[in-house]
This record gives structure tokens, sequence and C-alpha cells, in this order.
């Protein structure tokens, strides 16, 4: 078969007659926080689809830091990689005061969140290792197992039983290859909104010899007293070996961290292929990050005001009889029943007639004949905004059940 014609097949319905309306979103420029008011094509619309948890995106002082630090060294500096000529005290500063927030000894910068997490998977293991991993890992997980020369087990997701089975199986083949075990989960699964156990997790280390790693991109600044983390929300911090957090989230900007042992660290240091081979993070950013950083150990009232969204919208929703799953995180999913189709005609519908925005989430990341709407709250939406919300819902739900979005299909271009 053409290669052209697997992709016309791959795509189904959607390459045959669906069509995904992107548009442009225009940023207004404003002194203070960014709203959730923004215009797509022309009009306006609320968006429950950014990722900007805790309203760091355009908070002014931010904004002061970004603009100094372009105005003194420009976008281009450090020209170099970090083992070269692409070191800063600033970097350094930045590594120090993320690890000492999450409560780990020693950090080390990333310049993407999803390349980082591929790589440090790559480098922390070799074909003599074995991985046992959540099945609803990440896509940036699952890309990094794909280049593990081992063995790897998946076990249900946030099943510890199925874990220790996969453990078991995991600790014969390493006593014959004599290599280690590392258990990969996520803090916050972005998807549903669940934690993952991690307690529970660290208890298995009871029973078996493993390390752990956490890709905690949504509970880094979200969860725990202080917004360390998830591990910090399950008061399991010393069980964590190695934990990965992102700055696209919390921290409205670009990059991650990872932070473990200083042994552990200064191994990726110089190991980590993808880091290595490339150009530091530029100087506004990491200066930026270290205002955001400092904003966000400095202002709880920002994480306050995140959870009173999040837990208003899915009060509000769950009283309106709307399936959240399992969540017990901000992450807001809104579970329906229907075919591709009905979702595609229900968020235009949603987005052109309501002038509300959110992501939708179908086949094949969730089972046939069933709709994700997912919610991401921040601390710069308002009340109003998820009174809004639910009315809306309620009268999509209502149209989706009656049958209303088979008859009147929109179109989507």
């Amino acid at each position: 078969m053409d290669i052209f014609d697997k992709i016309a097949k791959h795509m189904g319905p959607i390459g045959q007659h669906q069509k995904w309306s992107h548009g442009y979103f225009s940023f207004p420029k404003l002194e203070g926080e960014i709203a959730p008011h923004m215009q797509f094509k022309g009009k306006e619309h609320l968006v429950w689809s950014l990722n900007n948890y805790l309203g760091l995106a355009n908070h002014p002082e931010v904004r002061k830091a970004d603009e100094e630090a372009a105005a003194q060294y420009g976008m281009a500096y450090p020209m170099g990689a970090r083992m070269m000529s692409g070191n800063s005290k600033f970097h350094e500063q930045l590594e120090q005061e993320l690890a000492a927030f999450v409560g780990k000894p020693d950090a080390f910068l990333l310049n993407y969140g999803y390349q980082g997490m591929v790589s440090i998977i790559d480098t922390l293991v070799d074909r003599n290792d074995v991985i046992v991993y959540d099945a609803e890992s990440h896509a940036c997980i699952i890309d990094g197992l794909r280049l593990h020369m081992g063995k790897r087990f998946v076990y249900k997701h946030n099943d510890i039983e199925s874990a220790r089975k996969q453990l078991e199986r995991a600790t014969k083949l390493t006593q014959e290859s004599g290599g280690g075990i590392l258990l990969i989960t996520e803090g916050v699964f972005g998807m549903s909104g669940a934690q993952g156990k991690l307690k529970e997790i660290v208890d298995l280390k009871k029973e078996f010899e493993f390390r752990i790693l956490v890709d905690d991109a949504h509970g880094f600044g979200t969860m725990g007293k202080t917004g360390a983390g998830t591990h910090e929300a399950q008061d399991c911090i010393d069980g964590i070996d190695v934990y990965f957090g992102t700055f696209a989230k919390s921290m409205a900007g670009i990059g991650a961290f990872v932070a473990s042992t200083e042994e552990i660290t200064n191994f990726l240091r110089y190991n980590m292929r993808s880091q290595t081979f490339a150009k530091a993070l530029p100087m506004p950013m990491v200066i930026g990050l270290l205002k955001r950083l400092e904003l966000l150990k400095s202002r709880p009232e920002l994480k306050d005001k995140l959870w009173e969204i999040a837990m208003t919208l899915q009060k509000g929703l769950r009283e309106r009889g709307f399936d959240l799953g399992v969540t017990d995180s901000v992450v807001t999913p809104v579970f329906l029943k229907g075919e591709l189709s009905d979702a595609t005609a229900l968020t235009f519908d949603l987005r052109e007639n309501y002038g509300i925005f959110c992501s939708i989430v179908v086949y094949p990341v969730i089972p046939k004949g069933m709709i994700e709407l997912r919610l991401i709250p921040t601390a710069v939406h308002t009340l109003e905004d998820v009174q809004r919300t639910l009315d809306a819902f309620s009268e999509v739900a209502e149209k989706l059940e009656n049958g209303y979005y088979k008859e009147n299909q929109f179109a989507t271009a």
C-alpha cells in the first residue's frame, strides 16, 4: 500500500469528511494577568485550554523580568551548550532553587519537557535494565520506552496489585541480567486528572528493589501544601528517586527540569545527548523562570484561587449529573457518550454559539463511543466564568442526548 494511502486510511472519518478548525488566538495586551477571554477568529471566547494554572503567563512582575532580561541579554545568549560556553550563574541558581523547592539535593535544567522525559529514560537505563510503567503514561514516556533496548512491563493504570506482579517479573529478569528496575508513573495524569498512587508505589520498595521516576508536569506548582508537587501532597518526597517537572504549566514558560541526588543529576548532565548537544536555555527565559518560581513560592494565594475555581467548577458539573471520572486534581475532564461526528459538532457549537473553547479528546485516547471535554482551570478564571460554563454545558449535553448533533452537522471548516 502506498504510504499516502496508509495515512488516508489511518485518518479515517477525519481525513474523509471532517476538518479540525484551529484558527488563531490573539492575546490582549494587558498590563495585568492574561484573562481567559481571548479573540478567536475575531470573536471573543472564554478559554479552558490554557496551560496557565497560576496565571503567571502575563503577570506584571513576570513581564517586567522577561522584558528587562531580554533588553540586557537579547534572546540569543548564552551562545552554546551548557558544557561548552552556555552556562551562567543564573542557570545554576535556577537549578539550586528548583532542587530545594521539590526536596531534592540537585536539579538539571532541560530545554523541553517532552524531549526531556524521552531523554531521561534513554539515559538512565541500558539493555540489562527493566522498565515497569503505568498503562496510561503520557506520550513522552511511551516514546522514551521505545528507545529502551531492554525489557519493559506495563501495569494496569493506578493498579498497585498489577504493579506488584510486573515488579515480580522484572525482578526475575534482573536477577539474571544483573540490571536494575525503573518504575515510571505520573504525579497527576493529564487526561483523567487522577493522581498517581505515589505513596503506595513507594511502599512497594519494602518488597522489591527498584527506583521511581515521576513525571509531575501537572502536579508541580498545583499539588501539595507549598505547591512543590504530588510527592509533597502524598508525603513521600524522599521515596521518589527522580522527579521531573515542566515549566509549561504552572510556570507558564518553556523548558523543564529533573531533580534527584547529585550523583544522578551529574550523570544526566554529562550523558543526556539531547542536552549535551543542544544550545542552553536563553538568558531571558532563565531569569524569567527565576521570577516565576519566586512568585510560585511567595504567592500561595495564586494556588488557592486555582483550587477555588477548580473545586467550584467540578462541584457544579457533578451536581448537574456530569461524569468527571476519578479526578482528584485541578484537571477537569467531562465524559460524554457520542461518536466522532457528535464530538466535532458539539465543540463547534460550544465555540461558535456559546463562546467557550475547550480541548476535545476522542478515540483512540479514550474508548470508542466516548467524548472527553478537558477543562484546565486557572487562577485567572472567575466564578462568573464557571457559572457561564456550567450553563452552557447543561445545554449542549441536552442537545447531545436528544440527537441534535446527529441532525445538525455543523460546517467545521
